[in-house]
């Protein structure tokens, strides 16, 4: 059960709020329509429920307000426009993603695409879906933790009728199983059909609360569905009599062959083509524009005036249809699915306002919980498209010409040529390729924000850090290892087994590698979680070397009173007299790697960018 309580956002400028003082439930069991036009207020009032706004008021799911929730994709599944999953991703591989972001079995995704039959398409790249799959894909995501309510912004925008029969007879499942179903739509003939409560908005208030009949009965016109084949003769002997007889009948041509016929009835239509002798195929009362066949392309219509009510028992004064206006005047069929009235509105206006209530409590954006299982997560969107793998292949091919280049050249040493760094890069090409590769691990989640489906924000917490800095740094490993041994193969092919001798110093000059590449890959992990783009990743990364690394050298040869130099043989002095099995051997490797510039730099660039990161999860919290 949903309960919404004096939603109000905030004002922009000299701006009224898009929504002002919204209560409404939406029980279990029971699917509710939130009704309204562009501009009313529909998606505002999501985005305040699913506290992905500021604003005022507050909503219980069941109970409870979102931000109280552990897990809140297990109690509300959500469906705001397109899906945010990569376009390269697979069916199957996005939703075995989010499986792991929800903390459910893997098998979950295989279960709800049989269920909303995409089984045969489980292998198809998002980006090559149409709308009516995308449709599916996204309920699919908002049922794979099994919520008991579902929140979804106009989910049949764009869908055809066989489509969205199919939405809407999914949403009425659900909530045959005790769940709630709240969804918005700007189409009166939708929310009658498909919902049992309509909540109606207008202007940003709640102008109507009622049950599917009831609505439909005070809200939407009686009308007599009319098929001809000579449905334009038919038309004008309509509007004939009625103009004869003083009578308000509203004829309106619907395209083809079919005919809408307001304030008149079935034995009056049937009569008037008995006695002028008109073919009618179908002859029929309907509610509205709910019938089959039901178009939005213009349509003329015919009007008899009349200062009387109305016949047929509709209220034209507080529904959404259209008066009839001067005779012969063509129109569109979509503008008889009309706003309330501005008196009702106004009279609605009034009774809601009460200037001594107090005001509702404000509405903090909240911060996303990070996945349940965020090393099985990481390690599925890294392994779901294509690009950390052509990245590495790239990388493993330009380092082996470039080590061939440079072996040619000559005057490289051996260290160099083996990683394939030539003097005049900042960067061997393995470890731009590690800066890549993590500079994508965050900045793919800001580009397709899938983990932001349910709260709008790509989370901040330090279990998804931790395990995209793991994952980061076994590829970078891997990385390192993959290229210093190509390129060692390459250039033993290429000229010999001289050119492929690993060096006297390999323990040394190994880990300042692996430190180098692992590095970059840190910072590109950081710096894109920081900024929210991969390019700043990657900026990041290849400023250590073009502006960190001149600045620490600077700063420890220029002149000065004090002076660092001698530091690794005082730290071993100090710290490592007493380590057992030779362990100040290692440890002073990683101290010797640590004061040389580039290692200095790096260890620096990585401490500030934690720092950031750090910081800025501390102010999504404390907001």
């Amino acid at each position: 059960m949903i309960q919404a309580f004096g939603l109000t956002s905030n004002s922009r400028k000299d701006l009224p709020p898009a929504i002002d003082d919204v209560s409404f439930e939406a029980r279990a069991g029971r699917v509710t329509a939130l009704l309204g036009t562009a501009g009313s207020g529909k998606t505002t009032a999501l985005r305040l429920m699913l506290e992905l706004e500021q604003g005022r008021g507050i909503t219980y799911f069941r109970g409870r307000p979102l931000h109280r929730i552990a897990h809140p994709s297990r109690e509300v599944g959500v469906l705001l426009g397109d899906v945010p999953g990569h376009p390269a991703r697979t069916v199957r591989g996005h939703l075995r993603m989010l499986c792991a972001a929800a903390g459910v079995p893997a098998r979950r995704a295989d279960e709800v695409l049989e269920v909303v039959g995409l089984v045969s398409l489980r292998d198809e790249r998002l980006g090559t879906l149409s709308r009516g799959m995308d449709r599916r894909l996204g309920l699919a995501c908002a049922l794979l933790p099994d919520p008991h309510t579902l929140l979804l912004d106009d989910p049949a925008h764009g869908l055809s009728a066989r489509e969205s029969q199919w939405l809407y007879g999914m949403l009425r499942a659900h909530a045959a199983q005790g769940g709630t179903v709240l969804f918005t739509t700007a189409v009166p003939k939708e929310a009658a059909r498909a919902a049992d409560r309509v909540v109606t908005l207008d202007g940003g208030r709640l102008v109507a609360d009622q049950e599917s009949a009831e609505f439909a009965r005070t809200r939407l016109r009686p009308r007599v569905a009319v098929r001809s084949p000579h449905a334009a003769r038919l038309a004008a002997l309509l509007a004939k009599e009625a103009r004869t007889a003083q009578r308000s009948v509203e004829v309106v041509r619907e395209g083809g062959n079919r005919l809408s016929v307001y304030g008149s009835t079935c034995a009056e239509v049937g009569e008037s083509a008995f006695r002028h002798g008109v073919l009618v195929h179908q002859l029929a009362d309907e509610i509205g524009d709910m019938g089959p066949g039901a178009t939005q392309a213009p349509s003329e219509e015919v009007h008899a005036p009349d200062d009387g009510a109305q016949p047929g028992g509709a209220d034209r004064g507080s529904g959404p249809s259209q008066l009839p206006g001067p005779a012969g005047t063509v129109t569109d069929a979509s503008e008889r699915e009309a706003s309330p009235s501005a008196a009702t509105r106004s009279a609605e206006a009034v009774k809601n306002f009460d200037p001594l209530s107090p005001l509702p409590p404000p509405i903090s954006v909240r911060p996303a919980p990070s996945p349940l299982r965020p090393l099985r997560y990481e390690l599925r969107r890294a392994a779901g498209i294509g690009t950390g793998f052509l990245t590495g292949a790239a990388v493993l091919v330009t380092s082996a010409l470039t080590a061939v280049a440079l072996a040619r050249i000559g005057h490289t040493p051996q260290s160099r040529l083996l990683a394939a760094w030539p003097r005049e890069l900042p960067l061997p090409p393995a470890a731009l390729g590690a800066g890549l590769l993590g500079a994508l691990a965050f900045g793919d989640e800001f580009r397709h924000p899938a983990l932001a489906a349910d709260r709008g924000t790509v989370p901040r917490r330090l279990g998804l850090l931790a395990a995209k800095l793991l994952v980061s740094a076994a590829t970078a490993l891997l990385l390192a290892f993959l290229t210093v041994g190509c390129d060692a193969e390459v250039l033993y092919l290429v000229y010999g087994r001289e050119l492929a001798e690993v060096p006297a110093e390999w323990l040394s000059l190994g880990a300042s590698w692996i430190g180098l590449v692992v590095g970059c890959a840190w910072a590109g992990v950081l710096a894109a979680g920081t900024f929210r783009s991969t390019t700043a990743g990657l900026a990041a990364v290849v400023a250590v070397p073009v502006l960190v690394v001149p600045l620490v050298q600077k700063a420890l040869e220029g002149a000065s009173v004090r002076s660092a130099a001698g530091f690794p043989a005082r730290f071993r002095e100090v710290f490592l007299l007493q380590w057992p099995f030779g362990g100040e051997r290692y440890l002073s490797a990683a101290v010797r790697v640590l004061v040389q510039p580039v290692g200095g730099a790096l260890t620096l660039s990585l401490t500030a960018l934690l720092c950031a990161y750090l910081l800025t999860t501390l102010r999504g919290r404390v907001r």
